[in-house]
Order: structure tokens, then C-alpha cells, then sequence
């Protein structure tokens, strides 16, 4: 039963086919997905990408990265252009109804915020009511705002840009009052102009934004496959978290390592992930924490036994 199973496998056998692991990544999110100019890409989605070509081929290089415009992402992805969507995307009912998509997994919690200028100051977001905001277009953001400011009798004037960049680029050059994004992204934006402490990122947030990893939803296995790539991110952390060392992560890849063969794999994947990116903590602090140098905290991003929302699921 198991072979028949594997035999559907599709994207699977395609993607050992190829070598590589198609993954559609944001146009440059500092901390999310960004490339360094010589065709490596950092970030936390991209490391996900990179645990799942780890286990999957073995090499954590073996990713073909495909920077996408948010309106594009999921047209990239169901087309069969691509293999995995790991780009800052919300896991809404909306998408998974009207696309045909599964997520994998929330990767991360955020929330839409606002950067504004220090100067201007605005402590709360009904401040910018009537003033024009910069937002990507082919996002959530304009329904957010529309949602949340008609709901206290105001209105905000949402200015849309194509890219990351240049919707930064118009809040910076003063047409826009504020730049709104998840919160998380603004803090790689924030660090990104020429004089970070002259902005905030402000505290409120109007929207829930449990960003995760995508795939189509004709393939189970594959599902399957990215599903338990990123739970084992999360499991090891909790292991190292229960223990108090390190070494519990190896004891945990070893018992996930077992149900390599079930899943298609075989029985070092695991270990090969954690060798390749390490537990989800490391790589959240390495992307997005103190050593990153945007150092946001991890909030609901922390393990549920430090009061956090990511819950890992059980190796056994």
C-alpha cells in the first residue's frame, strides 16, 4: 500500500528529477527572504525552503529561488511553476478555498503594522486616518485597512506599489505618511533606511497574519513531505527546550529519522536538517533575533512552552 502511495508522488520524483526544489520567495523581505547579491537567498522562509531541499536531495543548496510579486504567488504555484510557496504568505479560508492549495504549516505569526517617521509623532494607527499609507500591491493590506478603519468611522488612502522596494521608497520619500506591512517585515524595512532610529515600527497590529508554507493540493505526498519538514523544525526546539541541551535535537531527528522511508525519504533526513539550518529557534534568532541585527522578539513565534503559539507536533 505504502508503494502505490509513493508511486502518486509526483512532485517527489519530479523534484529528485530536477535536483532541485522550486520555491517562490518574496521580491527581498530582510529576515523573510532577501538574496545577498550572489544568488544566496537569507531569511526565515528561505531557510525553510532549504530544510526542505535538505531532506528531500540532501543539499541545502539545492533550491531554485523564485522571487514573485505577491499578486503572482499563488498563480506561480498552482501553474506548476514552482514546488513550494514560502514568502511571507497568510494562510487565510479565502485562499485555500478559491486556489488549489494546502498549507503546510504556519511558519510564522504576524500581524500588518504601520512604519512611520519618529518625528510625525504618531503613537496609534488611528492617527493616520485620512493620510495616504504605502502598501504591495496584491496583498491583504487594502482589505485590512479598509476593514479596520471603516470600523471606527475612518478611512485611510492606500497608494499600492509593485515591489517591497519601491513601496519603502515612497513611504521614504515622503508621499506616503506610513508603510504597512507585517510587522516583521517592517522591522527588516525599518534597518533598511539610511537612519533607522528616525522611524517606528508601532506597536498595534489590525490584522492576524499566520504566514506558511504552501503547495498544491494534488499531491498528498508531497504535502506530507513539507508538512513534517517544518513540524520537525519546531519538535526539535521543543526537545532542546525540555532538556536544557542541545543534544536532545539529534534525539529527536533519530526518531523522526524513522519514518523516513514511510514518508519517502530516507532515515537521516532529519539529521541532515538539523545539521543544515538547526532547530526552528536557530533559525529564527539567526534571521530575525539579536544576531540578526533587527532583533524582534519572538512573541507568539516562541515554542508553547515559553508562552508561544508554535505547538510541534508528536515524532512517535
Amino acid at each position: 500500500m505504502t508503494t502505490s502511495v509513493h508511486k502518486a508522488a509526483t512532485t517527489l520524483d519530479a523534484v529528485r528529477e530536477r535536483g532541485g526544489v522550486r520555491a517562490v520567495v518574496s521580491q527581498g523581505i530582510r529576515g523573510l527572504s532577501l538574496p545577498d547579491g550572489r544568488g544566496s537567498w537569507t531569511g526565515l522562509d528561505a531557510d525553510v525552503a532549504r530544510a526542505v531541499a535538505t531532506a528531500v536531495l540532501g543539499d541545502a543548496g539545492a533550491v531554485e529561488w523564485l522571487p514573485t510579486d505577491p499578486g503572482e504567488r499563488l498563480a506561480r504555484l498552482t501553474s506548476g511553476a514552482a514546488d513550494v510557496a514560502a514568502c511571507n504568505l497568510s494562510w487565510t479560508l479565502g485562499r485555500e478555498a478559491s486556489h488549489p492549495v494546502l498549507f503546510a504549516g504556519v511558519t510564522c505569526y504576524d500581524g500588518e503594522g504601520f512604519l512611520v517617521r519618529t518625528a510625525d509623532g504618531i503613537s496609534r494607527p488611528e492617527q493616520l486616518a485620512g493620510r495616504r499609507v504605502a502598501i504591495q500591491a496584491g496583498t491583504t493590506t487594502a482589505g485590512n485597512l479598509a476593514a479596520w478603519f471603516g470600523a471606527r468611522g475612518l478611512r485611510v488612502e492606500p497608494v499600492a506599489y509593485t515591489t517591497p522596494a519601491e513601496a519603502l521608497a515612497g513611504y521614504a520619500s515622503g508621499a506616503c505618511a506610513a508603510y504597512v506591512l507585517d510587522r516583521i517585515a517592517l522591522a527588516g524595512a525599518r534597518a533598511a533606511l539610511p537612519r533607522p532610529s528616525d522611524h517606528t515600527v508601532l506597536e498595534a497590529a489590525i490584522s492576524r497574519e499566520p504566514m506558511a508554507l504552501a503547495v498544491r493540493d494534488d499531491d498528498p505526498v508531497w504535502f506530507r513531505v513539507c508538512r513534517w519538514v517544518l513540524q520537525f523544525l519546531f519538535a526539535a526546539e521543543h526537545a532542546v527546550h525540555e532538556s536544557g541541551s542541545h543534544q536532545a535535537a539529534y534525539t529527536a531527528a533519530a526518531l523522526a529519522g524513522r519514518h523516513g522511508p514511510a514518508l519517502g525519504l530516507d532515515e537521516d533526513w532529519a539529521l541532515r536538517v538539523l545539521d543544515a539550518v538547526g532547530t526552528y529557534g536557530d533559525v529564527y534568532e539567526r534571521n530575525l533575533g539579536a544576531a540578526s541585527g533587527l532583533d524582534v522578539s519572538r512573541g507568539p513565534n516562541a515554542a508553547w512552552a515559553d508562552g508561544g503559539l508554535h505547538y510541534p507536533l508528536p515524532l512517535h
